[in-house]
């Protein structure tokens, strides 16, 4: 039997021109179809425009089990440049480890700062590597070294990250046009720090078959080889496959791991799966998996967290870029969150409750948003109170192909790219996708999200001991007969009802049930004689003292709630 591969993902990400594919260079032994820059256009402009991938085996450390076999660490060069990001969320996916590249002479970076936090979300276990220490002059290199390795400690001290390990290295001592023959400094010691770090990640051969393809070209005479990285399930040669986006199915052919045939590939593992009359340039990236085993959303309901470097707030109706699967589209959001009285409920994690009601937020809630009104009134003692999850409506302005509870991303990537700020905005999990078109009739009315409405009208006078006349709660021309039966409450404390409009001017009739108070009515009475008092005539100065105290009517209070999305716009009240 051969012996056994272990196959770690390793994610290099990092700032453009840190030296990152230098640095995967320097360590890999086998470059696979996408490895160092090999596109055209990456060569010219000298970055990385693609998930670059290669590998790198060694002898399997002793942490990972007894017995003869190799570690192989899949190096994923993930591109540095800004407009580039959506290429590192589509490959922080697949990472099992991540290496954070500095250059040692200028620190942490805008894009550091965002790998980080993508690192953050997707990702367990991180090393961070200061490259270029050749350009330290000898003399102050080990001080600069210890300098910036201090600096990094206490950048990575609130992160999950905190203290992992450091490594200073010359992945290419003498920059891009040094000879070969330069030995690059620290990698073999890089070598010993990435194969302590190596851990057994789960992986699960059951489930249905995913795989992330980010290469797909053609080899003469075989077929179309589509590359990528397994991430979920397993394939073997003969099985059918279907490439979602394009609602093709083909039949597998032959794999490659690295050059060598395979028969088998399980979830983690990068492979090269070939297939026959496929014209490669239909699918550049995307996703491929069991048949019907993907769904075609337009729009989801996502549980989120805000990622706390971006500035400013999360608002409703707002567009965010938004990562879903190995696709970005642009959406718009609608964020909702428990009944106040459930905010510190426990949530069941990934699942969805459609019986319950949440409520409607003009934006995601954080210690620096202003809280709703809702949760002012809970708010007594001036500490915001914050629900223990959150969601969101995602609306789609082109359907995405995707697997159910993936990671989704939204980031505002049209933020200037040289501003020094993080564009990603939030981080989630998707819990509910609509894979019905017409979403908006057919799904939206069982999500029950509402809005908490208050009207505020006053008293005009009284009519008898059981039911007065208000006004200024309606317009003119509202329709007050759909707010017929519904309660009210007055300021001097009595309940009433809505009995229906008075007149045309939008004044209407209340009932109590249980009678006007004594005081109120003389209240009423009092302020109604005063009113027709001062129609008479001019003012006396006993007139204006006791136009004062009338300065304090007797107001009607009336709250309901409505449903977002119910069809028929009804009030309700609890």
């Amino acid at each position: 039997m051969a012996a056994r591969v272990l196959n770690v993902n390793v994610g290099v990400l990092g700032h453009i021109d840190s030296g990152k594919t230098a640095l995967a260079r320097a360590l890999s032994t086998t470059g696979s179809t996408a490895a160092f820059d090999r596109a055209p256009q990456s060569r010219a402009r000298g970055i990385t425009l693609d998930l670059g991938f290669s590998c790198l085996r060694t002898a399997l450390p002793p942490q990972l089990g007894p017995g003869p076999g190799e570690l192989q660490f899949t190096l994923v060069d993930c591109p540095g440049h800004a407009s580039l990001i959506r290429t590192i969320i589509g490959g922080a996916q697949i990472i099992d480890l991540m290496m954070l590249v500095i250059d040692v002479t200028k620190g942490m970076q805008t894009q550091s700062a965002e790998c980080l936090v993508i690192g953050q979300i997707a990702c367990q276990k991180m090393v961070v590597v200061l490259n270029k220490i050749d350009l330290l002059p000898e003399e102050k290199r080990q001080s600069a070294i210890e300098k910036m390795t201090k600096k990094m400690q206490k950048t990575l001290e609130n992160t999950k990250f905190s203290g992992c390990p450091i490594v200073a290295v010359a992945a290419k001592p003498g920059g891009p046009e040094a000879p070969e023959s330069e030995n690059p400094l620290g990698v073999s010691e890089l070598i010993e720090v990435l194969k302590s770090q190596a851990y057994l990640p789960s992986r699960d051969p059951s489930g249905h078959f995913l795989m992330a393809v980010d290469h797909c070209f053609s080899i003469k005479g075989q077929g179309t080889v589509m590359t990528g990285t397994i991430l979920s399930g397993s394939v073997s040669l003969g099985d059918n496959v279907e490439i979602p986006a394009l609602k093709v199915t083909k039949k597998v052919k032959s794999m490659q791991m690295f050059h060598t045939p395979v028969t088998y590939a399980m979830q983690g593992d990068r492979v090269g799966v070939c297939v026959t009359q496929f014209d490669p340039k239909l699918l550049e990236r995307g996703l491929i998996c069991t048949p019907d085993s993907l769904h075609t959303i337009h729009a989801a309901i996502i549980s989120l967290k805000k990622i706390q470097y971006f500035r400013g707030a999360l608002q409703t109706k707002a567009k965010f870029h938004i990562t879903v699967g190995h696709e970005t589209v642009m959406g718009r959001v609608m964020f909702f969150s428990p009944a106040p009285a459930n905010f510190n409920e426990e949530v069941q994690e990934n699942v969805f409750d459609f019986e319950k009601d949440y409520l409607y937020q003009e934006e995601y809630l954080s210690k620096d948003s202003v809280s709703s009104e809702e949760n002012k009134e809970n708010d007594q003692a001036g500490e915001v109170q914050l629900p223990k999850q959150q969601w969101a409506l995602l609306e789609f302005e082109k359907p995405v192909t995707c697997p159910k509870l993936c990671l989704v991303i939204g980031s505002k990537l049209d933020t200037d790219i040289h501003a020094n700020t993080c564009r990603l905005a939030f981080h989630g999990v998707l819990l509910q996708g609509m894979e019905d078109k017409n979403y908006a009739e057919t799904f939206l009315p069982k999500l029950k999200v509402y809005k908490q409405k208050h009207k505020e009208g006053q008293v005009e006078r009284v009519m008898d001991d059981y039911s007065v006349i208000g006004r200024s709660l309606f317009k003119k021309e509202t329709n007050i007969q759909i707010f017929v039966g519904l309660k009210v409450k007055l300021s001097t404390g009595e309940d009433g009802i809505i009995d229906g409009g008075f007149g045309q001017s939008g004044k209407f009739k209340i009932r109590i049930p249980d009678g006007l108070k004594p005081d109120t009515k003389m209240l009423l009475t009092a302020a109604s004689k005063k009113k027709s008092k001062g129609g008479k005539g001019d003012m006396t100065k006993e007139d204006e003292s006791s136009k004062n105290d009338s300065a304090q009517p007797v107001t009607i209070s009336l709250i309901f709630k409505r449903y977002v999305f119910d069809t028929q716009k009804k009030m309700i009240q609890s």
